[in-house]
């Protein structure tokens, strides 16, 4: 929740960096530090905690560009003082009075609000800077209090829009990772680094797709406050194509060469399976090549179901005959020579 802090806190100082860092830059920083003065790797060392809660609250507010934005015109028109209510009233030279007045325009904006650090009757300094990102604009009615403060943002820092009182959760994170295709099918389990040094081992889920990411909640950025949630990470995976097998969907693809007698014939052949095994299919007489052949329930296992095992006929044209198989041949094509398989085609075509 923002307080006093945006006027007394230079967050750009806390973190090292410019006024003018761009994004890239400043999680890079932030990183670095959140690693350096983390209590995980500085165990009983106060003033390291507390600089690691610094740098997660100076990192909160500037990697939000809207944030950002406000905390620079807060402190642009705050100068780094501490405001306390006007010396004399309304109107009082240096008091809280003459700085809302700025941010809302008008001299004379705040003749009839009180103004104090929370006490009964006024408006408290949070409740006034959580009007910022309000979805309305701030109408004081007497001594009301207005609700203010941060819901936490989708990418891990705070949302400037809105009124809520959440807390801000770590940043998410990306990370990848590589299996074979065999182990994408049936599952794996691999350890990973983390954003803070650490290592983490994870289960992944059988039948992973190439570039699919699986979300490890809470696995991604410390929370730059104490009691909130950390960030998630997403993990992309991506799979190395497999020398015999393809995938469409949840089935396995896979070529099946047969003999020109297999095809024409018909026999029953055996299908490679994906475990190092084999199956046995029928081969109709009079296959053609391209004719896919389906095996139920020998593709990839997943929680909703497992797919089939698509076997696509490949006729194998010898390359060699021996004279007894030419002469076969031949009597074949006497027998073809009654017609003609392209005539369909070039009739088709010329239509």
């Amino acid at each position: 929740m923002v307080n006093q802090d945006w006027f007394e806190k230079d967050f750009y100082a806390i973190l090292g960096v410019s006024k003018d860092v761009d994004a890239k830059e400043l999680k890079k920083t932030y990183r670095k530090l959140a690693r350096q003065h983390h209590p995980d790797n500085n165990p009983g060392d106060a003033a390291a905690e507390q600089r690691f809660k610094d740098i997660g609250e100076a990192y909160a507010v500037l990697s939000d560009a809207e944030q950002r934005k406000q905390y620079d015109a807060v402190r642009a028109m705050g100068g780094g003082a501490r405001f306390t209510a006007g010396a004399g009233g309304p109107g009082g030279a240096g008091g809280f009075e003459d700085v809302f007045a700025q941010m809302f325009g008008g001299s004379g904006g705040a003749q009839n609000v009180r103004f104090g650090t929370g006490g009964a009757g006024g408006i408290d300094l949070e409740d006034l800077l959580g009007a910022f990102g309000g979805a309305g604009g701030f109408q004081p009615q007497g001594g009301q209090r207005f609700p203010g403060g941060f819901q936490p943002g989708g990418s891990g820092g705070f949302s400037g829009r809105g009124y809520g009182g959440g807390m801000p959760r770590g940043q998410d994170v990306e990370a990848s990772t590589t299996l074979d295709f065999r182990a994408a099918a049936a599952g794996d389990t691999v350890t990973l680094s983390t954003p803070d040094g650490g290592r983490i081992t994870t289960r992944i889920p059988a039948g992973v797709k190439d570039g699919q990411k699986i979300r490890l909640k809470g696995k991604g950025m410390p929370a730059p406050m104490q009691g909130a949630e950390p960030g998630d990470m997403y993990l992309k995976v991506s799979v190395t194509p497999h020398p015999v097998f393809g995938r469409d969907g949840d089935n396995l693809t896979v070529d099946l060469p047969v003999t020109f007698a297999e095809a024409a014939l018909g026999a029953t052949v055996q299908v490679p399976t994906l475990d190092g095994g084999t199956v046995k299919v029928r081969v109709a007489p009079g296959t053609p090549s391209g004719r896919v052949l389906r095996v139920k329930g020998r593709g990839i296992e997943t929680k909703k179901g497992t797919g089939d095992l698509l076997a696509k006929v490949q006729v194998v044209v010898p390359q060699k005959l021996s004279d007894t198989a030419k002469e076969a041949v031949e009597a074949l094509r006497a027998e073809a020579d009654r017609s003609d398989p392209r005539a369909d085609l070039i009739e088709r075509a010329r239509a």
